[in-house]
Protein backbone atom coordinates (compact mmCIF):
# COMPACT_ATOMS: atom_id res chain seq x y z
CA UNK A 1 0.00 0.00 0.00
CA UNK A 2 2.14 2.89 -1.41
CA UNK A 3 0.07 6.35 -0.64
CA UNK A 4 2.83 8.56 -2.44
CA UNK A 5 2.48 6.17 -5.94
CA UNK A 6 4.97 8.20 -8.04
CA UNK A 7 7.18 8.89 -4.93
CA UNK A 8 7.68 4.82 -4.74
CA UNK A 9 7.37 5.24 -0.93
CA UNK A 10 9.99 3.19 0.66
CA UNK A 11 8.38 -0.06 2.93
CA UNK A 12 9.80 0.71 6.11
CA UNK A 13 7.07 3.43 6.79
CA UNK A 14 4.02 1.68 6.01
CA UNK A 15 5.14 -1.93 7.06
CA UNK A 16 8.33 -1.81 9.77
CA UNK A 17 9.88 -3.96 6.96
CA UNK A 18 13.73 -4.29 7.92
CA UNK A 19 16.07 -1.81 7.36
CA UNK A 20 18.74 -1.59 4.88
CA UNK A 21 22.06 0.88 4.50
CA UNK A 22 21.40 3.13 1.55
CA UNK A 23 22.61 6.14 0.46
CA UNK A 24 20.26 8.84 -0.43
CA UNK A 25 21.70 12.13 -2.43
CA UNK A 26 19.47 14.80 -3.70
CA UNK A 27 17.03 14.21 -6.15
CA UNK A 28 17.84 10.39 -8.67
CA UNK A 29 17.54 12.71 -11.92
CA UNK A 30 18.84 15.51 -10.33
CA UNK A 31 20.64 16.64 -13.61
CA UNK A 32 16.82 17.43 -15.13
CA UNK A 33 15.84 19.05 -11.41
CA UNK A 34 12.18 17.63 -12.85
CA UNK A 35 11.38 14.29 -11.31
CA UNK A 36 9.76 11.83 -14.19
CA UNK A 37 8.78 9.60 -10.97
CA UNK A 38 5.73 11.64 -10.73
CA UNK A 39 3.28 10.09 -13.75
CA UNK A 40 0.84 12.52 -13.51
CA UNK A 41 3.55 15.34 -13.82
CA UNK A 42 2.69 18.46 -16.65
CA UNK A 43 3.49 17.75 -20.46
CA UNK A 44 5.30 21.21 -20.57
CA UNK A 45 8.86 21.17 -21.22
CA UNK A 46 11.93 22.30 -18.27
CA UNK A 47 11.79 25.46 -20.63
CA UNK A 48 8.17 26.36 -20.50
CA UNK A 49 7.91 25.93 -17.14
CA UNK A 50 10.60 28.20 -16.58
CA UNK A 51 9.84 30.60 -18.67
CA UNK A 52 6.29 30.75 -16.78
CA UNK A 53 7.73 31.00 -13.55
CA UNK A 54 10.04 33.17 -14.07
CA UNK A 55 7.60 36.14 -14.78
CA UNK A 56 6.87 36.57 -11.17
CA UNK A 57 9.67 35.43 -9.40
CA UNK A 58 10.29 36.71 -5.60
CA UNK A 59 12.17 40.10 -5.18
CA UNK A 60 15.73 39.38 -4.73
CA UNK A 61 15.73 40.35 -0.80
CA UNK A 62 13.95 37.06 -1.03
CA UNK A 63 10.95 38.28 0.72
CA UNK A 64 7.49 38.49 -1.63
CA UNK A 65 6.02 41.43 -3.45
CA UNK A 66 3.26 42.22 -1.38
CA UNK A 67 0.42 41.32 -3.96
CA UNK A 68 1.71 37.87 -3.12
CA UNK A 69 1.75 37.55 0.49
CA UNK A 70 -1.46 36.19 1.07
CA UNK A 71 -1.20 32.59 1.89
CA UNK A 72 -1.71 30.84 -1.76
CA UNK A 73 -1.49 27.45 -0.18
CA UNK A 74 -4.50 28.16 2.58
CA UNK A 75 -6.44 28.67 -0.33
CA UNK A 76 -9.82 25.52 -0.72
CA UNK A 77 -8.66 24.45 -3.69
CA UNK A 78 -5.61 23.67 -3.10
CA UNK A 79 -5.73 22.51 0.55
CA UNK A 80 -8.07 20.10 -0.55
CA UNK A 81 -5.59 18.60 -2.77
CA UNK A 82 -4.28 15.10 -2.20
CA UNK A 83 -3.21 11.79 -3.88
CA UNK A 84 -5.08 9.37 -1.16
CA UNK A 85 -7.66 10.42 1.69
CA UNK A 86 -6.26 7.25 3.71
CA UNK A 87 -6.83 7.66 7.60
CA UNK A 88 -3.18 8.71 8.47
CA UNK A 89 -3.69 8.92 12.27
CA UNK A 90 -4.24 5.11 11.74
CA UNK A 91 -1.13 4.91 10.24
CA UNK A 92 1.73 6.52 12.34
CA UNK A 93 0.42 4.15 15.17
CA UNK A 94 3.10 2.08 16.73
CA UNK A 95 2.62 -1.25 15.84
CA UNK A 96 2.63 -3.85 18.61
CA UNK A 97 5.14 -5.96 17.65
CA UNK A 98 7.54 -3.39 16.48
CA UNK A 99 10.36 -1.56 18.44
CA UNK A 100 9.51 2.36 19.17
CA UNK A 101 13.49 2.91 17.98
CA UNK A 102 13.17 0.76 14.77
CA UNK A 103 9.56 2.46 14.04
CA UNK A 104 11.51 6.22 14.59
CA UNK A 105 13.91 5.32 12.67
CA UNK A 106 12.42 3.90 9.22
CA UNK A 107 9.79 6.95 9.17
CA UNK A 108 12.51 9.26 9.58
CA UNK A 109 14.35 8.15 7.21
CA UNK A 110 11.75 7.67 4.78
CA UNK A 111 10.23 10.81 5.60
CA UNK A 112 14.17 12.71 4.54
CA UNK A 113 14.26 10.66 1.78
CA UNK A 114 10.87 12.02 0.38
CA UNK A 115 11.06 15.86 1.64
CA UNK A 116 13.99 15.74 -0.48
CA UNK A 117 12.83 14.57 -3.35
CA UNK A 118 9.58 17.17 -2.90
CA UNK A 119 12.44 19.95 -2.55
CA UNK A 120 14.56 18.95 -5.70
CA UNK A 121 11.97 19.45 -7.57
CA UNK A 122 11.82 23.27 -7.13
CA UNK A 123 14.86 23.57 -6.35
CA UNK A 124 15.77 25.31 -9.50
CA UNK A 125 13.62 28.31 -8.10
CA UNK A 126 15.36 27.87 -4.35
CA UNK A 127 18.71 30.22 -5.17
CA UNK A 128 20.99 32.23 -3.46
CA UNK A 129 19.30 35.16 -5.12
CA UNK A 130 15.55 34.46 -4.87
CA UNK A 131 15.77 33.35 -1.37
CA UNK A 132 18.73 35.00 0.24
CA UNK A 133 17.58 33.60 3.76
CA UNK A 134 16.41 30.57 5.58
CA UNK A 135 12.60 32.10 5.55
CA UNK A 136 9.48 31.34 6.54
CA UNK A 137 6.79 34.41 7.17
CA UNK A 138 9.15 36.86 8.99
CA UNK A 139 10.85 34.07 10.47
CA UNK A 140 14.49 33.16 9.87
CA UNK A 141 16.03 29.73 10.58
CA UNK A 142 20.13 29.95 11.43
CA UNK A 143 22.61 27.00 10.87
CA UNK A 144 24.85 26.35 13.52
CA UNK A 145 28.12 24.37 12.35
CA UNK A 146 30.14 21.62 14.10
CA UNK A 147 31.15 24.15 16.75
CA UNK A 148 28.16 25.91 17.26
CA UNK A 149 28.26 28.95 15.28
CA UNK A 150 25.66 30.78 13.57
CA UNK A 151 25.83 30.92 10.75
CA UNK A 152 23.57 33.09 8.29
CA UNK A 153 23.06 31.53 4.81
CA UNK A 154 20.98 31.03 2.14
CA UNK A 155 18.01 29.04 1.38
CA UNK A 156 19.49 26.20 -0.69
CA UNK A 157 22.54 26.42 2.06
CA UNK A 158 20.71 25.28 4.55
CA UNK A 159 18.85 23.24 2.78
CA UNK A 160 21.67 21.36 1.96
CA UNK A 161 23.14 21.55 4.99
CA UNK A 162 20.52 19.71 6.37
CA UNK A 163 19.80 17.43 4.03
CA UNK A 164 23.96 16.54 4.20
CA UNK A 165 23.84 16.24 7.76
CA UNK A 166 20.74 13.86 7.60
CA UNK A 167 22.36 11.88 5.20
CA UNK A 168 25.36 11.39 7.78
CA UNK A 169 23.12 10.05 10.55
CA UNK A 170 20.67 7.80 8.90
CA UNK A 171 23.77 6.18 7.32
CA UNK A 172 25.52 5.87 10.52
CA UNK A 173 25.31 2.46 12.06
CA UNK A 174 26.29 3.47 15.46
CA UNK A 175 23.18 6.23 15.15
CA UNK A 176 20.59 4.08 12.97
CA UNK A 177 21.61 0.82 13.22
CA UNK A 178 20.30 -1.72 10.56
CA UNK A 179 22.02 -4.77 11.17
CA UNK A 180 20.51 -7.52 13.47
CA UNK A 181 22.08 -7.00 17.19
CA UNK A 182 23.03 -3.36 16.94
CA UNK A 183 21.28 -1.34 19.48
CA UNK A 184 20.22 2.18 18.95
CA UNK A 185 22.20 4.68 21.06
CA UNK A 186 20.92 6.42 24.33
CA UNK A 187 20.13 9.54 22.92
CA UNK A 188 18.58 8.66 19.69
CA UNK A 189 15.52 10.21 20.41
CA UNK A 190 16.69 13.16 20.61
CA UNK A 191 18.61 13.18 17.53
CA UNK A 192 14.84 12.03 15.86
CA UNK A 193 14.21 15.15 17.29
CA UNK A 194 16.40 17.08 15.74
CA UNK A 195 16.15 15.60 12.16
CA UNK A 196 12.56 16.63 11.89
CA UNK A 197 12.96 19.81 13.31
CA UNK A 198 15.07 20.48 10.74
CA UNK A 199 13.02 18.71 8.44
CA UNK A 200 10.08 20.77 9.08
CA UNK A 201 11.96 24.18 8.12
CA UNK A 202 12.26 22.86 4.89
CA UNK A 203 8.86 21.78 4.29
CA UNK A 204 7.91 24.93 5.51
CA UNK A 205 9.70 27.30 3.38
CA UNK A 206 8.63 25.10 0.13
CA UNK A 207 5.14 26.40 1.45
CA UNK A 208 6.12 30.03 1.97
CA UNK A 209 8.32 31.01 -0.99
CA UNK A 210 8.14 27.80 -3.33
CA UNK A 211 4.13 26.99 -3.13
CA UNK A 212 3.51 28.85 -6.72
CA UNK A 213 5.96 26.45 -8.36
CA UNK A 214 4.41 23.68 -6.86
CA UNK A 215 1.48 24.58 -8.02
CA UNK A 216 2.73 25.00 -11.53
CA UNK A 217 4.01 21.31 -11.64
CA UNK A 218 0.57 20.53 -10.24
CA UNK A 219 2.77 19.04 -7.16
CA UNK A 220 0.45 20.42 -3.97
CA UNK A 221 -1.16 17.10 -3.72
CA UNK A 222 2.07 15.23 -2.96
CA UNK A 223 2.92 18.35 -0.98
CA UNK A 224 0.10 18.03 0.68
CA UNK A 225 -0.21 14.49 1.59
CA UNK A 226 3.49 14.35 2.70
CA UNK A 227 2.79 17.54 5.16
CA UNK A 228 0.14 15.46 6.97
CA UNK A 229 1.84 12.18 7.34
CA UNK A 230 4.62 14.13 8.84
CA UNK A 231 2.75 15.86 11.22
CA UNK A 232 0.95 13.45 12.48
CA UNK A 233 3.53 11.49 12.68
CA UNK A 234 5.89 14.23 14.55
CA UNK A 235 2.56 14.66 17.23
CA UNK A 236 2.34 10.75 17.72
CA UNK A 237 5.68 10.75 19.34
CA UNK A 238 6.10 14.41 20.69
CA UNK A 239 8.88 14.71 18.11
CA UNK A 240 8.25 18.92 17.44
CA UNK A 241 8.10 21.37 19.96
CA UNK A 242 4.74 23.00 19.49
CA UNK A 243 6.30 26.45 19.68
CA UNK A 244 8.40 25.25 16.34
CA UNK A 245 5.87 24.25 14.47
CA UNK A 246 3.20 27.30 15.30
CA UNK A 247 4.11 29.40 12.50
CA UNK A 248 2.25 27.27 10.40
CA UNK A 249 -0.39 26.17 12.57
CA UNK A 250 -2.91 27.52 10.12
CA UNK A 251 -2.11 25.29 7.39
CA UNK A 252 -1.79 22.60 10.34
CA UNK A 253 -4.82 23.32 11.29
CA UNK A 254 -6.79 23.21 7.73
CA UNK A 255 -4.97 19.82 6.35
CA UNK A 256 -4.58 17.64 9.30
CA UNK A 257 -8.10 18.80 11.16
CA UNK A 258 -9.90 15.53 9.16
CA UNK A 259 -6.79 13.33 9.50
CA UNK A 260 -6.36 12.31 12.91
CA UNK A 261 -7.38 15.92 15.03
CA UNK A 262 -4.03 17.54 15.18
CA UNK A 263 -4.51 20.66 17.60
CA UNK A 264 -2.84 24.09 17.17
CA UNK A 265 -0.09 24.40 19.24
CA UNK A 266 -0.15 28.37 19.75
CA UNK A 267 -0.35 29.17 23.30
CA UNK A 268 -2.66 32.10 22.76
CA UNK A 269 -0.18 34.93 22.93
CA UNK A 270 0.22 35.59 18.93
CA UNK A 271 2.60 32.80 18.47
CA UNK A 272 0.13 30.61 16.55
CA UNK A 273 -1.14 31.31 13.07
CA UNK A 274 -0.12 34.42 11.55
CA UNK A 275 0.07 35.97 14.89
CA UNK A 276 2.45 38.63 15.91
CA UNK A 277 4.45 36.21 17.60
CA UNK A 278 4.83 34.47 14.63
CA UNK A 279 5.62 37.02 12.60
CA UNK A 280 8.28 38.52 14.59
CA UNK A 281 10.12 36.15 15.96
CA UNK A 282 14.09 34.98 14.69
CA UNK A 283 14.41 31.10 15.27
CA UNK A 284 17.64 29.88 16.07
CA UNK A 285 18.81 26.86 15.71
Amino acid sequence: MDWLMGFQLPAPALFSAPRTEQKITHCPVSHSRFCSCWTDRPSRTRSEWRGWLRKSKAKPNGKKPAAEERKAYLEPEHTKARITDFQFKELVVLPHEIDLNEWLASNTTTFFHHINLQYSTISEFCTGETCQTMAVCNTQYYWYDERGKKVKCTAPQYVDFVMSSVQKLVTDEDVFPTKYGREFPSSFESLVRKICRHLFHVLAHIYWAHFKETLALELHGHLNTLYVHFILFAREFNLLDPKETAIMDDLTEVLCSGAGGVHSGGSGDGAGSGGPGAQNHVKER
